[in-house]
């Protein structure tokens, strides 16, 4: 399946801003950006940012959050519109595609996708969902956090090097959510 879509933004950020008590307001990101292109590194995830090469974070380096979901939360919280989707601190914001369908589930590996937004395709293994925080009801509006809950992202490993820019883009499944492979059974 191919589908047309936008990247509406990036982020690249050395720094997790969202630390401590929502109360009282988000850390300063001094290096964090909102470049127009992004390098992906295979197994690595995007180049600068805060989970890049981290072994804990090899199968979430990559978060990808589609900009609809924030359409959504804001007729739920009877708003006409919620600020800007990369206060969501996703690293890719993309329009088109209901990226949360994606993510493994309790009984499911991840689909793997492929975007491909000029430069060649870069394929990621979508793996747990990204859930959202408590912060979502400071930075986009109270009850945010809840409304947001089940569409909040998809934590992904990079599968290719790549680059990845603002812009119209395709996105392909490339490999659909599957079963997960069960425990071996002896024969």
């Amino acid at each position: 399946m191919e589908v047309p879509v936008e990247i509406v933004g990036l982020l690249v950020s050395p720094v997790h801003v969202y630390a401590g008590r929502p109360q009282d307001g988000p850390a300063p990101d001094p290096g964090g950006r909102r470049p127009d292109r992004v390098e992906v590194r295979a197994g690595l995830g995007l180049v600068g940012d805060r989970y890049y090469g981290h072994p804990a974070h090899r199968r979430a380096a990559v978060t990808v959050f589609a900009a609809e979901s924030l359409d959504e939360v804001a007729r739920e919280l009877g708003r006409a519109a919620l600020p800007d989707p990369l206060l969501t601190r996703r690293n890719v914001v993309l329009r088109g595609f209901p990226v949360d369908r994606v993510a493994a589930g309790r009984d499911t590996e991840g689909a793997v996708f492929a975007l491909d937004s000029g430069d060649g395709p870069v394929r990621l293994r979508a793996h747990r969902p990204a859930n959202p925080c408590r912060w979502m009801d400071a930075v986009l509006a109270p009850g945010a956090f809840r409304a947001m809950r089940g569409r909040g992202g998809v934590r992904c490993a990079p599968l290719d090097d790549g680059w990845l820019r603002v812009g119209p883009a395709v996105l392909r499944v490339v490999e659909p959510a599957r079963a997960a492979p069960g425990p071996a059974v002896p024969g």
